[in-house]
């Protein structure tokens, strides 16, 4: 039987400027997906890259002196680079301006859109905002600046080619609202719904190239445009499936893929649940089947964005505290709605609390008594579902199961807890160092392999959330030749 397929995507970020924690949020929560559906046996795809085609790249790299493709390589290479330090298990990685995947995926969406008949030309005035790449009509504005960006917007006057967008009006509202297009969560859905309701227009799909500065994807057959960065964009979804190229990925993944799953910020939900979903009516192509939408990260209470300067540097903390407690803070002190602010502080506090203490103190422990009373042979033990600390671990899998379905990192990482937890009561109830000083072997046994059971268990669990700390646990809690490997700490202190 083939196994399910799970397709799964972040946004891909504009690179005018080295990456940030709130992308590295994105990046972490859909690693978590991508390695929970491979536990679960799923064939899984996890996509990531970047947007080299911005007018907001061309800007900084004028900024800087340097030439756009220059800073945009540079840029690029630096978002590819979190794999590692984030630990991610990331299959492929798109660059719009380099992969060769990507401009014939483009032109034929493009193609596609015309002979629908859903491309037109019009001159067209409106106000711009280059930090959104996007036109605002007044009303949208927060008194008269861009509600994302908080700036002017620019405007703009030109003759640009448009995308039918309101004939898909009613069709999109029957998709999500019969939730084939799945929006999570509901406050989102319920905003994309009123913002369709309210009236859709045709947006502008080019910019002059003079505008452009002569940077993106030229529009098909030779005109002096450039396609508008959105929609080039927005296609890497299907052309990193060689869409345009005619390869086989496209048709497995996407064509007749059971799960197409786009993970987005709250920023860029508009473009995601309303013009992709359209774009692709108009091509005849298949829909996401899932976006799920991550609000934003705070720092010091400022929205940590490229543009605002309030930028955390992934890299530079994952070095200072190590990807654990990076990884585990975003996962665990991020609510499913709502922004949350960090500070070194926090992220300190919640893994001395969870890791170096709870888990890792758990495990240290449990590993000693059974080399200090078994001389590291684990015991024999029953498993009685009545006991709350395997009750536990049973639950666990459905638990996560559950909350990652709904797009709640939190509630899940607490179904994990709830064992780490359990297991230390346990140890404090069932006392094994005294049930070896009373000489009660079969108690001390039990115990000992509950406890041991457990931990392995958590190492299990953890996997798709601490994939390092997973292997680490389940190292230190496995034979090798009938006996468990000496105790070591698992987790180093850190400090603020």
């Amino acid at each position: 039987m083939t196994a399910p397929t799970y397709y799964v995507t972040t946004t891909i970020p504009y690179v005018n400027a080295r990456p940030h924690l709130g992308f590295a949020l994105e990046l972490v929560q859909a690693d978590v997906l991508a390695r929970h559906r491979r536990q679960r046996g799923d064939a899984v795809r996890f996509l990531s890259g970047t947007d080299d085609n911005s007018l907001k790249n061309v800007l900084a790299a004028a900024a800087e002196g340097v030439s756009t493709q220059d800073l945009v390589d540079r840029n690029a290479g630096a978002f590819e680079a979190l794999r590692g330090p984030l630990d991610l298990s990331i299959d492929d990685f798109i660059r719009t301006s380099r992969d060769p995947r990507h401009r014939p995926g483009v032109e034929r969406l493009w193609r596609a859109c015309a002979e629908a008949g859903d491309l037109y030309r019009k001159h067209y005035e409106g106000l711009y905002c280059v930090g959104c790449e996007q036109f605002y009509t007044p009303a949208e504005l927060t008194e008269g600046r861009c509600p994302e960006h908080g700036t002017e917007p620019q405007r703009v006057a030109e003759e640009n080619w448009f995308f039918r967008l309101s004939r898909y009006q009613d069709r999109l509202l029957d998709l999500i609202r019969s939730g084939r297009l799945r929006i999570e969560p509901a406050a989102r859905r319920n905003e994309v719904l009123a913002f369709i309701a309210a009236g859709l227009e045709d947006f502008s799909i080019s910019r002059s190239h003079t505008r452009a500065r002569g940077w993106g994807i030229p529009v098909p057959d030779g005109e002096d445009q450039v396609i508008y960065v959105w929609w080039d964009a927005l296609g890497n979804y299907v052309t990193s499936l060689d869409y345009g190229t005619g390869g086989r990925d496209y048709d497995r993944w996407w064509v007749r893929g059971d799960r197409r799953v786009h993970l987005v910020g709250k920023g860029v939900l508009r473009f995601h649940a309303v013009y992709w979903p359209a774009m692709l009516l108009s091509a005849g192509e298949p829909l996401p089947t899932d976006v799920l939408v991550h609000d934003y990260l705070t720092a010091e209470g400022r929205k940590i964005s490229k543009s605002s300067g309030a930028v955390v540097d992934p890299v530079a903390l994952v070095g200072g505290f190590g990807a654990d407690a990076v990884r585990w803070w975003l996962l665990r002190e991020v609510p499913r709605v709502g922004d949350a602010d960090f500070t070194v502080a926090r992220l300190t506090a919640r893994y001395e609390r969870d890791l170096a203490n709870d888990l890792g103190n758990l495990v240290n422990r449990v590993v000693s008594m059974v080399h200090r009373y078994r001389g590291g042979t684990p015991s024999p033990y029953q498993v009685k579902e009545s006991d709350p600390l395997v009750a536990a671990w049973r639950a666990a899998p459905g638990r996560v199961d559950a909350a990652l379905a709904d797009f709640d990192f939190r509630l899940a990482t607490a179904a994990v807890w709830r064992v780490v937890e359990e297991a230390n009561r346990y140890v404090e109830e069932s006392r094994p160092w005294h049930l070896a000083r009373t000489d009660d072997a079969a108690a001390l046994d039990q115990a000992l392999g509950v406890l041991l059971a457990a931990c392995q268990a958590v190492g299990e669990l953890l996997v798709p959330f601490l994939p390092g700390a997973a292997a680490r646990i389940t190292a230190q809690c496995t034979p090798v030749d009938g006996r468990l490997p000496e105790p070591r700490h698992l987790f180093p202190r850190v400090s603020a």
